[in-house]
């Protein structure tokens, strides 16, 4: 690259590099950079990143429920409920800064002038393995205990500038099942812990009265019997019923959540994303749309700083998040148009295990450079 080239364009500013926490120009993804676990690296039991020997008091805390379709003999419901328990490995390693999107605008007197928007990218990969299923057909589809049920590569953005109705944040998602999701948020950040919601897993078109619906369907013909089941006994998954222990409930999903905050935390940063705004949304293949089409996306991650140090001195970080998910199949029964709306929920809670390594040289601006003489720094 010319430096004549790189003197009269913006692309020179543009850099990938590795990630570090407290970033300012990532802005409210700044705490983010990093390896965020339920196992921490010496409690691991053998080579397993999801597997613990149950020293991490985050241990387990992943729970994720999920209505699937399925024909089931004598049963005129044709779907199953899915509860998992599971641990999570989700990394943040690059930072792809200054991506810039060139746009122009116009006054009212029609003066053209240069709008560009400059975006920076931080990439991300979540890996989850249930440790304990159980479904409400009592099938062998839920999987033996550590069986990966999740993988995902994909982006969170900060919009520096050119912001549309002051949305600042957004995530790139995209899964094997053959689903990518775009989804947008405004960011904030406040002093004390969060304030989980309450959120009801039930599905949407089946009853006016749903949760009424679900307390009365207590003969195991009835429709709604699997949301009954684990309603009046919650998924435990490896907790042993001696363990005093409230359980999963489809009732309020978020409760693990809310009755297990760390009691410490000073300040918190929340990332809310949506795919049910804007242009945001998601776009599945084929046999998904036909099938079960994932078609809205709602998820809050909660970045929370504790009253105490990690080793390397900065605040020590617990990242929790609950995700909404709507699956679309079957007809629905209350008269209005459409299809049933099955909740799919997954939360977690984690804590931060290590920082990326910032002495890699293997970085893609570096590999740039190696292999084609040039930068892109």
């Amino acid at each position: 690259m010319s430096d004549e080239f790189k003197t009269n364009t913006a692309y020179e500013n543009r850099e990938i590099k590795i990630a570090t926490q407290g970033d300012p120009q990532l802005g409210p993804l700044k705490m983010l950079p990093g390896t965020w676990a339920n196992i921490r690296p010496d409690d691991r039991d053998g080579d397993s990143p999801f597997k613990g020997k149950g020293n991490s008091p985050f241990d387990g805390r992943g729970w994720n429920l999920i209505a699937l379709p399925f024909f089931e003999s004598g049963q005129r419901r044709n779907y199953r409920l899915l509860m998992n328990q599971y641990n999570e490995v989700l990394s943040f390693k690059f930072i792809d800064d200054k991506v810039p999107n060139r746009g122009i605008t116009r006054d009212a007197n029609g003066n053209v002038s240069n709008a560009d928007q400059l975006v920076a990218a931080l990439d991300y990969e979540q890996m989850i393995a249930q440790i304990r299923a159980k479904d409400s057909a009592g099938s062998d589809l839920a999987g033996p205990d550590d069986l990966p049920i999740h993988h995902e590569p994909g982006f969170f953005l900060h919009m520096k500038e050119q912001q549309i109705n002051g949305f600042d944040i957004g995530r790139l998602a995209t899964i094997p099942h053959g689903d990518a999701a775009t989804a947008l948020g405004r960011s904030r950040t406040f002093d004390g812990p969060p304030s989980i919601p309450h959120l009801a897993g039930f599905p949407e078109g089946v009853a006016g009265n749903i949760a009424d619906a679900v307390n009365r369907a207590t003969d195991p013909g009835d429709y709604l019997h699997p949301y009954q089941m684990f309603t009046a006994d919650p998924f435990k998954g490896v907790i042993p019923d001696t363990v005093p222990f409230p359980g999963f409930s489809p009732a309020d999903a978020n409760h693990l959540l809310s009755i297990g905050l760390p009691p410490n935390v000073v300040r918190t940063t929340e990332l809310p994303l949506d795919t049910d705004v804007m242009e945001a949304g998601i776009v599945n293949i084929p046999f998904i749309v036909r099938q079960a089409n994932a078609a809205v996306m709602r998820s809050t991650f909660w970045i929370m700083e504790l009253d105490e140090m990690d080793a390397n001195g900065n605040p020590r970080l617990v990242l929790a998040y609950s995700q909404f998910i709507f699956l679309d199949f079957f007809p629905r029964f209350d008269g209005r148009p459409g299809l049933i709306r099955w909740p799919h929920i997954s939360i977690n809670m984690m804590e931060k295990i290590e920082d990326p390594n910032v002495e890699q040289t293997e970085s893609p601006t570096y590999l740039a450079a190696k292999y084609t003489g040039t930068s892109i720094a």
